[in-house]
């Protein structure tokens, strides 16, 4: 059996999780609400305050189905009750960002600065010009609107990291750009 597939999920006090006909999960918590159509091959079963996946045979496919249909669970169950957040500093000669309303405002060296609009459910929020910080509830909004979104506006040889934790603890993770 997955490691990760046969631990159950602890469904905290204040969340309830709905399991309805082709494993359409629907979470439910005090910071919001979360539905997902999970793989239909797996078992998912609610016994008592915790969730249960099981896979229906040993095939390489349901081996990898079974961890990350309970991973995704996991996740749904932690973004209702705690939400995520991404922390990433921009650093540059001039580099600053913007916030107005839900519009995220970056000044990057382009010839114009650069607009983004924040997606339903996700919130960036600005710690100084330099540091942005994304939240929401699902794992796969944050982290899709900080990186996929507001790094790659910059030119890969320019600099920005996400944080995992606060700047001031963090080591120089910086990438090696250019010769060492």
């Amino acid at each position: 059996m997955s490691r990760i597939g046969r631990m159950p999920i602890a469904v905290p006090a204040g969340v309830t999780v709905d399991i309805a006909e082709n494993n359409h999960v629907t979470v439910k918590g005090p910071k919001g609400t979360l539905e997902r159509t999970l793989p239909s091959e797996m078992d998912i079963k609610l016994e008592g305050d915790e969730v249960i996946v099981t896979r229906p045979n040993d095939l390489k496919k349901m081996k990898s189905l079974h961890g990350l249909t309970r991973t995704l669970i996991h996740n749904m169950v932690v973004g209702v009750t705690d939400g995520y957040e991404k922390k990433l500093e921009v650093n540059g000669v001039g580099y600053r960002a913007a916030k107005s309303g839900n519009k995220l405002t970056l000044s990057l060296g382009y010839s114009h600065p650069v607009e983004m609009i924040d997606p339903e459910g996700i919130e960036t929020v600005l710690d100084g010009q330099n540091l942005i910080i994304v939240k929401g509830i699902d794992k796969e909004g944050v982290c899709q609107k900080a990186v996929l979104e507001i790094i790659n506006v910059l030119h890969p040889t320019e600099e920005a990291y996400l944080l995992d934790c606060d700047p001031e603890n963090v080591e120089d993770r910086r990438p090696a750009i250019g010769n060492h």
